[in-house]
C-alpha cells in the first residue's frame, strides 16, 4: 500500500460506543453530481480566484494559490476523476483542507451546497461498478433524502505518490481518474 496524505477525518479513532453516530460532511456539487466529504478536514471554503499555473503539474492540478502566505495547491476535482476540466461559474469555490502533517489542498468544485448530518446506518458501501470515477476514491454512498451522495475517502484522491507519478508521466491512464477501458 503506497503512503498517502493522512487526513484528520480519516484517521480519526473510531466512535466511542455511545456517541453520536451522524457524521457531518460537506456536500458539494461537481458536474451535476453530489459529492460529500467529511467535516473534520476542512479548514475553510473561499470563493475562485486568480490561480498561478504551476509547469510539469499534472493537469488536474490547476495551479496554486496564495493564502495568507502560504502556497496551496488547487486540484480540480472534475479534471481528477477523469472528467472535462471544471467551467468556472459563478459559484465555483475552492473547498480548502487540512492533512494531518499540516499540508493544506485546495478542492476546485462546482458550487457547496450545504452542511449535511449523515447517519452512519444511512452510508452504504461504494459501489462494485460504474460511477464514472475510480470505486477505490469512494469511502461509501450517504444518503440524503431521496438522493445519494457519493461520499469520498480524500486519501485516496490526494494520494502524494500517485500524484508525483502522474506528474513524471510515469502512471497508467487509470490512475489519472480515467475509468478502465471497457473490453470489445
Amino acid at each position: 500500500m503506497s503512503p498517502a496524505i493522512a487526513l484528520t477525518a480519516e484517521t480519526a479513532p473510531p466512535a466511542a460506543e455511545g456517541a453520536p453516530a451522524n457524521q457531518q460532511h460537506l456536500a458539494f456539487a461537481l458536474a451535476g453530481e453530489v459529492f460529500a466529504i467529511e467535516i473534520l478536514c476542512i479548514k475553510e471554503i473561499i470563493s475562485y480566484g486568480q490561480l498561478t499555473r504551476v509547469p510539469t503539474l499534472p493537469p488536474f492540478v490547476r495551479g496554486v494559490i496564495n493564502l495568507r502566505g502560504s502556497v496551496v495547491p488547487v486540484i480540480d476535482l472534475a479534471a481528477r476523476f477523469g472528467r472535462d476540466p471544471t467551467e468556472i461559474a459563478r459559484r465555483t469555490c475552492i473547498v480548502i483542507i487540512e492533512a494531518e502533517d499540516g499540508h493544506e489542498f485546495g478542492l476546485m468544485v462546482d458550487a457547496v451546497n450545504e452542511v449535511v448530518d449523515i447517519p452512519a446506518a444511512q452510508i452504504e458501501p461504494p459501489p462494485a461498478f460504474g460511477g464514472g470515477i475510480r470505486s477505490d476514491f469512494i469511502r461509501g454512498m450517504g444518503k440524503l433524502n431521496e438522493r445519494f451522495a457519493i461520499i469520498l475517502d480524500l486519501d485516496r484522491v490526494l494520494s502524494l505518490d500517485e500524484m508525483a507519478m502522474l506528474a513524471s508521466g510515469t502512471a497508467s491512464p487509470a490512475m489519472a481518474g480515467e475509468p478502465a477501458a471497457r473490453a470489445a
